[in-house]
């Protein structure tokens, strides 16, 4: 029977979750954690599904293809030196679109109905409306187009919010204002109230938002981070938030996780931390995603697309 090695940093109740939900769906494979294949197992098995940025111990298995990785994001998977003879397939998961299309919808309404102006109040005892505008009135911007991406615009454009979008490539999306390019970020960072980066990390995007591109942004304007922490460099933005050319960042993604508990950012009063919640992989879709694809390798030996790495994605 055909191994399939198992990569996994979670905990054991998560981790048995996903072996039982991967070996369901590939009935004619065994599924096993890594760590548990013998010496045969390891030099038998041609694809590894990968579930942790550096899958400890990859280099027993001599004889691997490619990875399927677990996750949307895989700059760690693609830095790793380990892995850089390796195909990496990243999740592309419908599934996981819609729930990043619903967080950015939910997080944009906090900031465009001042929920952190209304929180502030409460901590203050104070009952007062504050100033409101129309959905349509309140521009966004979203950085990147992508599966994450597009489903988003479509979720923002549905709530009547009027959509600005960037990319490292011209874009056709209807309804949208693309922009691309060096000159187009600027562009469009001028033009929007609240900014929502979808980006994937890779050497073009770390520090996108430095303080140079920050302070472009309109006075007052707000920053939605669900992409990588990386992309924006926290103490620009920290300095942006003090000195009030920014209002208010909702982040989700940070350089180093879990946020030390020492960081500064816990306590700003002008960034509302979130724990890596944005869009969750879903245990159920992407394990029938990743055995389709693997059963698409044993039985007709097709591949799916792989990550190009010179771009990371």
């Amino acid at each position: 029977m055909t191994v399939v090695p198992f990569f996994c940093a979670a905990g054991d109740p998560e981790r048995q979750l996903w072996l039982a939900t991967l070996q369901a769906g590939l009935p004619d494979c065994k599924v096993l954690y890594a760590a548990d294949c013998t010496e045969s197992e390891k030099r038998a098995a041609e694809v590894a599904i990968v579930a942790t940025p550096r899958p400890a111990g990859i280099n027993a298995f001599p004889g691997l293809k490619w990875i399927q990785s677990l996750w949307a994001g895989v700059e760690a998977l693609l830095a790793a030196p380990e892995l850089a003879h390796l195909p990496v397939v990243r999740l592309i998961d419908p599934a996981l679109a819609e729930t990043m299309s619903e967080a950015v919808l939910a997080w944009t309404l906090y900031l465009h109905r001042d929920m952190p102006g209304y929180r502030e109040q409460q901590s203050q005892r104070r009952w007062r409306a504050l100033p409101m505008v129309r959905a349509g009135e309140r521009p966004v911007g979203v950085l990147g187009c992508g599966e994450l991406g597009r489903a988003a615009i479509g979720k923002l454009l549905e709530n009547g919010f009027p959509v600005s979008a960037w990319s490292r490539s011209p874009k056709t999306i209807a309804g949208v204002r693309h922009h691309h390019g060096q000159n187009g970020l600027e562009a469009m960072l001028t033009e929007v109230d609240i900014v929502v980066c979808l980006l994937p990390l890779t050497l073009d995007t770390r520090h996108l938002l430095d303080g140079e591109k920050l302070g472009l942004m309109k006075q007052g304007a707000q920053l939605i981070n669900f992409g990588r922490g990386g992309l924006i460099d926290t103490d620009a933005l920290l300095r942006r938030l003090d000195e009030g050319r920014l209002k208010h960042a909702v982040l989700d993604v940070f350089e180093t996780e879990p946020l030390p508990a020492d960081s500064v950012v816990w306590a700003h009063p002008s960034i509302t931390v979130l724990p890596h919640i944005s869009a969750p992989t879903n245990v159920a879709t992407a394990s029938a995603i990743a055995a389709a694809n693997l059963q698409d390798w044993f039985e007709k030996g097709r591949m799916p697309a792989a990550v190009n790495r010179s771009v990371g994605y």
